[in-house]
């Protein structure tokens, strides 16, 4: 899988869901309210660009997928502000905000929903929603798994793939992959070759032979991609910083693009090859359609929505459908 769309895979979010949405698409419409903006500080030396909607309530706050900026939402927020007060972060590295060294450390999952706390805290707001969208998922899975109390609630915008929720029972070869590698990091810095590290590296090592070998045989329709250019360098370390995240203790929805519009990924090399086209919107069904029941399954009181041919930016692609659930949810949550 990683040689044949690693052109796209690795740029976004090493799955087919992240690539289905051209970044752009959330990008060139004028802001229908122009939010205020400002630099909140989150660790010496790092600010993050905040953007404030205005409104009145509780505090919801969206978060960006990777390469975007918390302006992706110029459209969207506004819609909530009439019962909320509507914020939005752009996470470290991009936009106006700081951009720290591209270090694992940096940019791991911990950091960046480190970020996020930090942000609540310093703008004093009580318990908000989160919702987030993409690779945001591992900021809300983060705060939902080590920080819960911090929040009402979270949404997931097409954000539960495996950075989001890790389906013990499929495995996820980046995940799986980064185990190993996490484990190999460890001898470097003085871990110990005993029983317990063999064991783990035996069980990560299986987990990503069986992974890989269901890549082979999912992708073996689709051609090569063309060798992509060089990444740029703040979304490797994002990526390299991804965890396991198997559960959630906060009140969550999830929105799932599934089957996603793949048209997009249909121009150049594959627009005329409808055997290509067809596996790919064939394994995107079979892994959007996995993935969202493993998340349901592992956690049944979260309601799970699905929106069919929707781009990656559902709340770009589908407004009043993601706006009608998100405010279905939040009408649920217990009063401040």
């Amino acid at each position: 899988m990683m040689s044949r769309v690693a052109g796209f895979v690795l740029i976004v979010a090493i799955d087919v869901s992240a690539v289905v949405g051209a970044i752009a698409h959330g990008r060139v419409a004028k802001a229908a309210v122009e939010p205020a903006s400002q630099l909140v500080t989150v660790e010496p030396g790092v600010q993050l660009q905040v953007l404030d909607w205005g409104g009145r309530g509780r505090p919801l706050v969206f978060l960006a997928g990777l390469g975007d900026t918390a302006h992706v939402y110029d459209q969207f927020a506004p819609r909530f502000t009439a019962q909320y007060h509507v914020y939005g972060i752009t996470r470290r590295g991009f936009g106006a905000s700081s951009k720290p060294e591209p270090t694992d450390a940096n940019y791991s999952a911990a950091r960046l929903g480190e970020d996020v706390v930090a942000v609540i805290d310093a703008l004093h707001l009580d318990r908000p929603v989160l919702a987030g969208h993409s690779i945001a998922g591992e900021e809300l899975s983060w705060v939902g798994s080590h920080d819960p109390n911090k929040v009402a609630g979270l949404i997931y915008l097409d954000a539960g793939d495996a950075y989001g929720f890790y389906d013990r029972a499929r495995g996820d070869t980046w995940i799986d992959m980064l185990a190993v590698k996490r484990q190999l990091d460890g001898l470097r810095a003085g871990a110990i070759i005993d029983q317990a590290w063999r064991t783990g590296l035996e069980a990560n090592a299986a987990q990503l032979e069986k992974d890989l070998k269901t890549d082979v045989q999912e992708w073996s329709a689709i051609p090569d991609a063309a060798a992509p250019p060089p990444p740029p360098p703040i979304p490797l370390p994002v990526l390299f910083g991804e965890e396991k995240f198997t559960t959630i203790h906060d009140p969550a929805m999830a929105i799932f693009a599934c089957p996603h519009d793949l048209s997009g990924m249909f121009r150049g090399p594959l627009e005329g090859d409808a055997a290509a086209q067809a596996a790919m919107k064939a394994n995107d069904l079979k892994r959007c359609s996995e993935q969202s029941a493993a998340f349901e399954a592992a956690m049944p009181w979260v309601p799970v929505v699905r929106i069919r041919d929707a781009n990656h930016h559902v709340f770009v692609s589908n407004p009043e459908v993601v706006e009608r659930a998100m405010n279905d949810f939040l009408a649920k949550l217990p009063a401040q």
